[in-house]
């Protein structure tokens, strides 16, 4: 597939899930038989690991469709770097997903640290900090004119924040993105309609995002 064709994919699958009226593609014995010598995704998905956000649900996808990577409020470190480049570099997807959502327990405590000074118990801080940077610069931790709450606010900067990261950090990424042989999108999750709207993009998948 090209990027495009398999963000296309993913938009038709999480329409489907919208309208309650899901394929469940690929998931039969005669797919599990012919995956058993080797996987061929079209996409790797990296998101959040919340029990509510399970990407091949949410976008209607079946067994060997998506390459998927996941921590709690999808903050990076080098294991995560080297899951992701597998999948573009050796697996050959064409389109990467970094997945966020809505009411996120990451970006939910690192919206309360930074308002209190309060810090989370044990390793959940590790998980704070790694999603602080994506506020550096911001005047204030203060709800939007518009009443949108901080930490909706930082849950869209954290995406954003993380698709930079990613073609930053690793080179190969970047080099697929200026190929023209992988994009690399930012997508919020609803969980309440379960809609997924694209909110960035690196490259080109046919469609550009919500600002």
């Amino acid at each position: 597939m090209t990027p495009t064709e398999a963000w296309t994919a993913l938009r038709s699958g999480n329409e489907r899930f919208v309208r309650d009226e899901p394929e469940h593609p690929s998931q039969g014995a005669a797919r599990r038989h012919e995956l058993a010598s080797g996987q061929n995704p079209h996409t790797v998905l990296f998101g959040c690991s919340d029990s509510r956000v399970a990407a091949e649900i949410i976008f209607d996808q079946g067994l060997g469709d998506l390459f998927v990577v996941r921590t709690a409020g999808h903050v990076v470190d080098t294991t995560v770097l080297g899951s992701i480049e597998y999948g573009v570099e050796v697996l050959g997807a064409p389109l990467l997903v970094v997945l966020g959502h809505d009411s996120c327990g990451a970006v939910g405590a690192t919206a309360q640290t930074l308002r209190t000074g309060e810090q989370p118990p044990g390793f959940v801080r590790s998980v704070v900090d790694k999603v602080i940077p994506s506020v550096a610069g911001l005047a204030d931790f203060s709800d939007g004119p518009d009443g949108t709450p901080f930490a909706d606010r930082l849950r869209t900067m954290h995406v954003r924040h993380t698709v930079a990261l990613l073609r930053g950090y690793s080179a190969a990424l970047d080099a697929a993105v200026s190929a023209g042989r992988l994009a690399i999108v930012g997508v919020e999750y609803d969980l309440d309609d379960g809609s997924a709207r694209l909110i960035e993009v690196a490259g080109d998948v046919g469609e550009q995002p919500i600002s």
